[in-house]
């Protein structure tokens, strides 16, 4: 049977994150989501792919995530979807952020922000839109329940969970996010995060020693 949805990850930017390449199989047309930056890479990948690239979609702010956003979008002339407003103060300091990272960050407004209850469209997919904060406050997750598949950005990792020691960031709220907003998705969902490898929320609830169910009831 012929998936609706097929995901790509290019690692990219010197913190090894993972942008991801989203497509509907029925028209061939893909979203990527955070391009952080090694703009050549990703569109090696959308051409080996052999998609048509629609717009670009962000989970957060953050340099390695968002960083050359524009002016992929600018190559591509594709418009910029997400994160949340709150996650503006990032947006606007891209430019000061990417010399340090070794990343050309460009600050820009994205074309829509996204709040909770959106859907983004990628040809004949929809995707639902959750805020997930706590690894920062405007962060959002992509989830796609035909597909049982999520991106999730910086919130869960293989192992681990988001850093929450940045500005915006908080711990407490980043568990609850993973709790109230993850969890209920299934745990048969597959989910491709920021860095790192995919997983299960399945495989996390009975493994990470952060948000697993055992840690939890600790």
């Amino acid at each position: 049977m012929n998936q609706p949805l097929r995901a790509s990850i290019v690692v990219v930017t010197p913190v090894q994150q993972n942008c991801t390449i989203l497509w509907c199989t029925a028209t061939m047309k893909a979203a990527i989501v955070d391009p952080g930056g090694d703009l050549p890479r990703i569109k090696a990948a959308l051409a080996a792919a052999g998609v048509t690239p629609e717009k670009i979609l962000l989970t957060h702010g953050h340099i390695d995530h968002a960083g050359e956003a524009k002016a992929l979008a600018d190559d591509l002339g594709v418009p910029i979807e997400g994160p949340h407003e709150a996650d503006r103060f990032w947006l606007q300091r891209l430019d000061q952020d990417g010399p340090k990272y070794g990343i050309a960050g460009v600050n820009f407004e994205p074309d829509r922000w996204l709040v909770e209850g959106d859907t983004v469209t990628v040809g004949e997919l929809v995707l639902d839109v959750y805020q997930t904060p706590g690894h920062t406050e405007g962060h959002v997750i992509f989830h796609h329940a035909p597909s049982k598949f999520a991106q999730v950005g910086d919130v869960l990792f293989q192992g681990s969970v988001g850093r929450s020691d940045m500005p915006g960031g908080n711990h407490q709220v980043l568990v609850q996010s993973i709790v109230e907003k993850l969890w209920p998705l299934g745990s048969d969902t597959t989910f491709i995060p920021g860095h790192g490898a995919a997983s299960t929320f399945a495989h996390e609830r009975a493994t990470n020693m952060f948000v697993s169910d055992r840690a939890l009831a600790g």
